[in-house]
């Protein structure tokens, strides 16, 4: 079985942070760490090169695939924020079309900056992704 490509490290998330050219994205990544430690209680540590992800879960497909992911996890890209979440969380079309100015993908929502949408239901989607995938991957 072939091994993820990205995984946990030890580098520094505040170096990471730190070195994000925009100041206002960089802001924001400070804050969405604040918000991603209030709501999964975890300190956040990077995955791979540019993630930053806070708690860990274990999966495993029917294809026999595993490995571990973070709960919640976010990146400071160069076009935008990136979310990760989970792609069938309740209320998820629901509280998209409540969030703000966004673009998402199968499992990721894109924002410019933190006040180009609604933090309380930004807030309220991660902790939904959280809570779906402790269901389908609820530790042993």
């Amino acid at each position: 079985m072939a091994k993820n490509k990205t995984a946990a490290t030890t580098l520094s998330v505040k170096d990471f942070i730190n070195k994000v050219d925009n100041e206002t994205k960089r802001d924001d990544s400070f804050q969405l760490i604040e918000i991603c430690k209030e709501i999964t209680g975890f300190e956040p540590y990077m995955y791979g090169p540019s993630i930053v992800g806070f708690g860990n879960y274990h999966y495993k497909y029917e294809s026999g695939h595993e490995g571990d992911a973070p709960l919640a996890a976010f990146s400071p890209r160069k076009e935008a924020l990136v979310i990760y979440l989970t792609t069938n969380f309740d209320k998820r079309e629901e509280l998209l079309q409540k969030l703000g100015k966004h673009k998402t993908t199968k499992g990721c929502v894109y924002i410019k900056k933190l006040d180009d949408v609604d933090v309380s239901v930004l807030k309220k989607m991660i902790t939904l992704s959280i809570k779906h995938v402790k269901k389908l991957y609820p530790s042993k």
